[in-house]
């Protein structure tokens, strides 16, 4: 079983703690605050109040045998970037961390973690995003300009088949899944046919997306 280290119980690291122990995982949350550690010790694996920007702290804590480590500290960046030193230094497998702003995700990405969030910001995106156009479920950015979008099935395509809609001509944009009750087609074939409630997990410039998407709010 994989075994997460969170370090910092603020909102973002103590949802990231509760949900992969809801998901079946063992974590270890770490923060200074003691109210927090309080607020967690019947939620999670095992929470301690300790100084996480500490080396020996980390070290009697075992930082190095956990499968990965989730850094929460966003207000103070010089001891964010203090327990991301000195994780990469214990040789953590993989590595997640918060930032603040841009110059803070920088210096992180020179430090080498493996994968940098905004979570304000992306909450912030992704609520505009759908007050513009309600059908789209939720995304994940692959890079600037392009997106993986769960779409939900517009009025225009139901009753008609991958084929019909031609999609990868018309708006570049390819279909890799199909959800219907909660179950997934993988395999999506031409020949399938879309129905009321169903959902599309497409892939393609995150532009074109929503200019569809948004064609049936206007």
């Amino acid at each position: 079983m994989k075994q997460f280290l969170v370090l910092g119980l603020g909102r973002f690291g103590s949802a990231v703690a509760t949900t992969l122990v809801e998901l079946g995982y063992e974590v270890l949350g770490v923060d200074t605050d003691p109210e927090k550690v309080n607020d967690l010790k019947n939620k999670i694996t095992e929470v301690v109040q300790a100084d996480i920007s500490d080396e020996r702290t980390l070290s009697e804590l075992g930082a190095k045998n956990f499968d990965a480590a989730i850094v929460g500290i966003g207000s103070n960046l010089e001891s964010s970037i203090l327990t991301t030193i000195i994780l990469k230094e214990m040789g953590i497998k993989y590595i997640i961390a918060k930032a603040q702003n841009k110059l803070h995700a920088k210096v992180l990405e020179k430090i080498g973690v493996d994968k940098i969030v905004f979570p304000e910001r992306d909450m912030g995106i992704r609520i505009a995003r759908n007050l513009i156009t309600p059908n789209i479920k939720d995304y994940i950015d692959l890079e600037p300009d392009y997106s993986i979008i769960e779409i939900e099935a517009l009025p225009k395509f139901l009753n008609k088949t991958l084929s019909e809609l031609d999609l990868r001509n018309k708006y570049r944009i390819n279909v890799l899944a199909i959800k219907r009750d909660n179950k997934f087609n993988l395999s999506p074939q031409a020949k399938d046919l879309i129905k009321s409630g169903d959902y599309l997990i497409v892939i393609g410039e995150t532009k074109k997306i929503t200019e569809l998407a948004s064609k049936e709010n206007h």
